[in-house]
């Protein structure tokens, strides 16, 4: 029925890239909600797999300065684990407005990013958060900021024989800081998104912004960040009008496309809607006033 060539199953990471050097037409298997539905539907046949069962790669690190996470994580990992709840609550949002519980249950934070969707649930925070993704291969680390990783549909920059083996999070003071990530779909669980956006906000002693993150995602062919809306933000006392301007200024970052989920217009209006809703509990989580 799947069509599997061959399956490796390493116990350590040494020994799993040796195998990806080796054999490079090797398709990697984390959580599998998305190969094996290709295997199902016979898009892909004859695979070789390697499986990422048994190597360390789940879990979470708070380093003070940087989050760091496997990504071998599972989204129900992630949403219940204590430094996400705390640091980075954004993430457990999307975490938990991906799939379902047994989507949640087996699906990893890794293979989110590296199938390259530009509906990918995890994908707009870790933009809003400046998330950067150690690529490692027999022949070492490389760094690559996230915002660089995607390429276009379902293509990212990842070499032959390398995996995604961690994500860092830049995670400093956050007395006045605030994040959120807003999920629209047709239904509230088991969809993929029409539309999704995070917002990063952070304030200085004044009131001000100091930073302002956009990112969209299903706004273009790879997920977004909404630079122009965030450069007018920065510096300035968040107002009604600052952030309808701010909306308007997101659009201009997006190339949406009509689908059988959502037309190019409709989409136009929930960037422009959302990125200033999202944007605003940011300012408001950050210690801002309600606008």
């Amino acid at each position: 029925m799947y069509f599997v060539k061959k399956l490796y199953l390493p116990e350590t990471l040494p020994e799993a890239l040796k195998i990806l050097k080796e054999h490079p037409e090797t398709t990697i298997l984390a959580g599998g909600t998305d190969v094996l539905v290709k295997m199902r539907h016979k898009r892909m046949r004859d695979v070789t797999l390697l499986s990422l069962a048994k190597l360390p790669l789940s879990g979470v690190e708070d380093k003070g300065d940087e989050i760091v996470i496997g990504p071998g994580t599972t989204f129900t990992a992630l949403a219940e684990n204590p430094i996400m709840q705390t640091r980075l609550p954004m993430l457990c949002t999307a975490a938990r407005s991906m799939g379902g519980p047994q989507i949640q249950n087996v699906a990893t934070i890794g293979g989110n990013v590296c199938n390259g969707a530009t509906s990918a649930d995890s994908a707009p925070s870790l933009f809003a958060l400046d998330a950067v993704l150690t690529l490692t291969s027999a022949g070492g680390d490389r760094r690559v900021p996230i915002r660089e990783f995607y390429t276009g549909p379902g293509r990212v920059k990842l070499e032959s024989g390398e995996m995604l083996t961690a994500i860092h999070i830049p995670a400093g003071e956050q007395a006045r800081w605030g994040g959120v990530y807003i999920k629209f779909s047709t239904r509230k669980a088991m969809d993929i998104a029409i539309l999704g956006s995070a917002a990063v906000c952070e304030l200085g002693e004044d009131g001000r912004v100091i930073k302002a993150a956009i990112a969209m995602g299903v706004a273009a062919p790879t997920p977004v960040r909404c630079t122009d809306a965030e450069a007018l933000l920065t510096g300035k006392t968040p107002t009604a009008e600052l952030l309808q301007e701010a909306g308007r200024l997101a659009l201009t970052a997006c190339s949406p496309r009509s689908s059988w989920r959502a037309t190019k217009e409709y989409r136009e209006a929930l960037i422009q809607e959302l990125s200033v809703r999202a944007f605003q509990e940011a300012y408001r989580l950050a210690g801002g006033k309600a606008l």
